[in-house]
């Protein structure tokens, strides 16, 4: 039997996948599904995908199954037929990447977790399958342009900030579980409108659309396959394109673009920029916008402090590492921008 895990150094995986020239897909795929004994199906999912080299991040609960991998393209077929022998599986849509290199992940990693998507309450606390109407790219632009419609943003605002839907409300919110109640509370006088959210590729979405329709919203819409496949839809179908800026993606890619608007700027020196970036500081690591200029000038840090400390030698780091906070350990995800200019210097 196949390792049930990998053991390969993460360096040395980076390093093969750089310099494989095997063509690769990357897509996602979600459903909400009561999974009996979600540690069994998630072994017998690890020995199946990693036999067909497919590479990538998947959560396993009882409520169901959420993933983001690459598969080698030739093997796509293979992939499909074996996914169509889970029953639950069979005729799931694949969210395949709208921009793509084929090095968004190195390794296969499957996990079993409570929640595919963390909310913060009792798995019984509403009913996940109650969820809103599914609207293609179409149905969207057409309620979009509807004045008694609340277009709401699922993500978190790092991803917003880089790309979002024209007139479309973006919270300020680092987590999913933070956005349900100040969502509901933002809205608690907007009940009868048209609530039409979107998220990646719609499996936040379809998780916060029962939870609102438990809390009395009553018109419910959500984008089907999100912003990876309204891009497909509108591009396939010659409609206007209302999502200004590039898709934030949880992979080594980091974004794909969307339109060719650049609605953000870099965090150290304010040009117009939405390159996400992890400080190169590895006792740091903050997520944060980074133009070319500023990655030569900081050697991709995220202050002259991360610079500076990655001159010392490796041992000495390890020792200081824990004892030294740095931006990562003081703000939160994409919270970087926080920080004033002023303060860049002395960090």
């Amino acid at each position: 039997m196949a390792p049930l895990f990998n053991k390969v150094n993460k360096k040395v995986l980076k390093e093969n996948l750089l310099k494989s020239k095997e063509q690769r897909s990357t897509l996602s795929f979600y459903k909400y599904h009561y999974i009996k004994n979600p540690p069994f199906f998630r072994n017998h999912l690890y020995v199946m995908l990693d036999s067909i080299g497919v590479l990538g991040r998947i959560y396993i609960a009882s409520e169901g199954i959420n993933a983001q991998i690459s598969i080698p393209t030739s093997n796509k077929e293979l992939f499909i037929s074996e996914l169509e022998k889970i029953s639950f599986l069979q005729g799931i849509r694949l969210n395949f990447a709208v921009e793509d290199d084929g090095k968004s992940f190195f390794k296969l990693m499957i996990k079993v977790k409570s929640q595919i998507v963390a909310d913060g309450l009792a798995n019984d606390a509403f009913d996940v399958t109650n969820k809103g109407v599914h609207v293609n790219a179409e149905k969207f632009n057409e309620l979009a342009n509807d004045s008694n419609t609340v277009i709401l943003d699922m993500r978190n605002h790092y991803e917003s900030e880089v790309g979002h839907f024209d007139n479309a409300v973006t919270p300020d919110v680092e987590t999913f579980r933070e956005s349900l109640p100040f969502i509901e509370e933002m809205l608690s006088d907007q009940k009868d409108k048209n609530l039409l959210m979107y998220c990646t590729g719609g499996i936040r979405c379809e998780k916060a659309s029962a939870y609102y329709k438990s809390k009395g919203f009553k018109n419910v819409f959500q984008l089907e396959g999100g912003i990876i496949e309204y891009a497909h839809q509108v591009k396939n179908k010659n409609l206007e394109n209302k999502f200004i800026g590039k898709n934030f993606v949880f992979d080594e890619r980091m974004g794909e673009r969307i339109s060719e608007k650049v609605i953000a700027s870099c965090h150290q020196c304010g040009s117009a920029c939405d390159t996400h970036v992890n400080c190169a500081n590895d006792a740091c690591h903050i997520l944060f916008i980074q133009c070319e200029e500023c990655g030569t000038n900081y050697n991709h840090c995220c202050s002259t402090k991360c610079k500076d400390f990655l001159k010392i030698p490796e041992q000495e780091r390890d020792q200081l590492k824990t004892k030294i906070k740095f931006n990562g350990t003081k703000f939160g995800k994409g919270r970087y921008k926080a920080i004033r200019k002023d303060e860049l210097l002395e960090l």
